[in-house]
């Protein structure tokens, strides 16, 4: 398998510029699939952190980089949707949230922001010992008491001890975000669900301040209020 990666193939979702070289750095396999961004390239190409893999793997040894609360040493570690990327050192905390147009990019947050990170639950199994298994959007898995998950629904993880400390259900009424297409990161109500019969996607209706839209349903996170700020913007 090649160690690299055009840039005109890269997903759209990628943070980079496609026409200045042939070839960008290539994932390894983790969270977030193929869409996941290699670390390095949020460092150098977005934050202006490091020149090179080589200054970004000298940072990453000094555990100045955590990610979802972990230190990380691989600077080819896929950073996806949702992710908390923080710099204790700097006192500096970032969510990764999809600008206009479905472009991951940064969002500035608080420490006490970066303490836990929003999950879309898609997968949903009984384990061993009469447990539930939630998969989120990642890749990651939770496993949970009780039935009150389902997939479609979003749950805050603490970073820490991987604890459930909130739950949203995908319903109509809460608060989403359009995470792909041609509304990748506005905001709104999700005010109506068209269930499609068949093979077909369901299209959801979404009421935001600048008025409504229409997407797949596989597109839109269900979020929370800390997503918005006074004004009424994505922080």
């Amino acid at each position: 398998m090649s160690n690299h990666q055009k840039r005109l193939s890269v997903p759209k979702s990628w943070p980079i510029e496609r026409k200045t070289d042939v070839f960008t750095v290539k994932a390894r396999a983790g969270p977030h699939g193929e869409d996941g961004v290699p670390l390095v390239i949020i460092l150098r190409d977005v934050l202006g952190y490091v020149d090179s893999k080589k200054e970004a793997r000298y940072a990453l040894s000094q555990d100045a980089i955590l990610v979802n609360g972990d230190p990380i040493n691989d600077e080819k570690r896929p950073i996806g949707i949702f992710d908390i990327v923080a710099f204790p050192g700097r006192d500096e905390y970032y969510r990764v949230f999809p600008d206009e147009g479905g472009r991951l990019s940064l969002t500035e947050i608080d420490a006490d922001a970066a303490d836990s990170r929003l999950g879309r639950v898609v997968g949903k199994q009984q384990v061993a010992g009469g447990e539930t298994q939630l998969t989120l959007h990642d890749g990651t898995n939770v496993t949970v008491d009780g039935d009150e998950y389902s997939t479609k629904d979003s749950i805050v993880v603490d970073n820490e001890d991987k604890s459930i400390v909130a739950h949203f259900p995908y319903e109509e009424g809460a608060l989403v975000t359009a995470v792909s297409g041609n509304h990748g990161g506005k905001i709104g109500e999700l005010t109506a669900i068209d269930v499609t019969f068949g093979s077909g996607s369901n299209i959801v209706t979404i009421e935001t301040d600048d008025g409504t839209f229409e997407t797949v349903e596989e597109y839109v996170v269900v979020i929370d209020e800390n997503f918005v700020d006074e004004d009424g913007d994505d922080e």
